[in-house]
């Protein structure tokens, strides 16, 4: 294993501390939700107790002190993805708004019938749902690229479906429920070879890997605060300036405005006009603190170790008769979703739960994907920087002891 404090960092999540029915806490659901340091329930809890007011426009103390750790945070986010300007980050409520706000604010002003958005057969709901409304309410039509059974793009096909009506490209920078991670350099290159603008769903693929925006020439890049060890409930979208300038408000309301009479309002500059109403003020400087507390460690570090995780973890699944990997692409994110011979994957988890075990049983918000791999349904283990090779142990010796359980 390389060099990597796991013991401080796991002392920085008090939760991993917690007892389950009794049994240590095992902790590997991280694709659903991350668990959160003491830096960041600090920085909230500081917020509310020292600083806490509504920020923008006010004159007393507490509200500029609040602005300014909001638009700190801006900052952090524009400087850990390499965007050019703070006017390209927009904070949303997470990666499904954001998807949302594009469709329905670059997509509404830009597609018409009979146009194509194109997708791959592995996305999450949040990245098929919107385009499938805009399709109903402009007449595009919408195009999905296929995956072969390790769970990879067909990037030739993909290509292939790239046409003079394609309008936009949405992928998924890696997959929920397979772990794959696309060859989004690829994919942005031939999609603009064509003009044609790409949105990447990074919800997944932030907190494992190095994001830049700028050197992957990315349109757009969405993701969620509570994936990246921050707080729920806040997310970011990234768009290139000319792109977001262009593009009309996605609601109206308070703050997003310049001018207001009853006859006509003018919008405000970038990035408030995207931003109507109060924002989630404490979870925006709790998204920071998890930038802060990720390049303390560096996430390149976090990348190494967490791909030697997954190796761990594929290695010794391969050893369980009876357990099939769903998804084994030759470039993944760490995680490992799985089937049992006989057993239902709800049945996995509920039992895996009273070893003290928490996983994720289900669809994952990706319904085609299990169509295409003729399951109801996954087991999926998801790892994080503070899960350790003694927790894959504990993992694989639980399934070990529900095969033979259920005979």
């Amino acid at each position: 294993m390389t060099t990597f404090p796991i013991e401080k960092i796991r002392a920085d999540f008090p939760i991993l501390a917690e007892k389950i029915r009794g049994k240590d806490l095992v902790y590997l659901d991280n694709a659903a939700s991350c668990q959160k340091p003491n830096a960041v329930i600090d920085a909230i809890s500081d917020l509310y107790r020292h600083d806490y007011a509504n920020i923008h426009r006010g004159v007393h103390t507490l509200s500029v002190r609040a602005t300014d750790k909001f638009e700190g945070a801006r900052t952090k986010v524009k400087d850990f993805i390499n965007a050019a300007s703070e006017k390209e980050i927009i904070f949303v409520r997470g990666a499904t708004e954001a998807v949302n706000l594009v469709a329905q604010s670059y997509g509404r002003a830009n597609i018409r019938a009979g146009d194509e958005i194109l997708i791959t057969a592995m996305e999450h709901h949040s990245n098929i749902v919107p385009w499938q409304l805009l399709c109903e309410q402009t007449g595009a039509v919408l195009k999905v690229a296929p995956i072969n059974l390790k769970g990879e793009l067909i990037y030739d096909e993909f290509e292939a479906l790239l046409s003079d009506k394609t309008r936009l490209v949405a992928v998924a920078h890696m997959s929920n429920a397979l772990g794959t991670i696309n060859p989004v350099g690829r994919i942005i290159a031939a999609a603009h070879a064509r003009n044609i603008p790409v949105l990447l769903d990074g919800a997944q693929a932030i907190p494992h890997m190095k994001v830049d925006v700028r050197a992957l020439d990315c349109d757009f890049y969405v993701f969620s605060g509570h994936k990246l060890y921050g707080p729920s409930g806040i997310g970011v979208l990234y768009g290139k300036q000319a792109l977001l300038e262009a593009m009309p408000p996605y609601q109206g309301g308070g703050d997003m405005i310049r001018k207001v009479t009853f006859e006509k309002s003018e919008y405000n500059k970038l990035p408030y006009k995207f931003e109507a109403g109060t924002p989630s003020i404490a979870d925006v400087v709790g998204l920071g603190a998890a930038i802060d507390y990720l390049n303390a460690i560096g996430m390149d570090s976090i990348a190494a170790y967490e791909a030697e995780l997954l190796d761990y973890a594929t290695e010794q699944a391969r050893k369980i008769k009876g357990l099939r990997i769903i998804g084994e692409a030759e470039h993944k994110g760490a995680i490992l979703s799985f089937v049992l011979d006989n057993i239902h994957p709800h049945d996995i988890g509920t039992m895996l739960d009273s070893l003290g075990i928490a996983i994720r049983a289900g669809h994952h918000c990706a319904m085609p994907v299990m169509d295409f791999y003729g399951v109801p349904a996954t087991a999926r283990a998801s790892f994080a920087m503070y899960n350790t090779r003694a927790e894959i142990d504990v993992l694989m010796q639980g399934i070990e002891s529900l095969i033979k359980v259920f005979g």
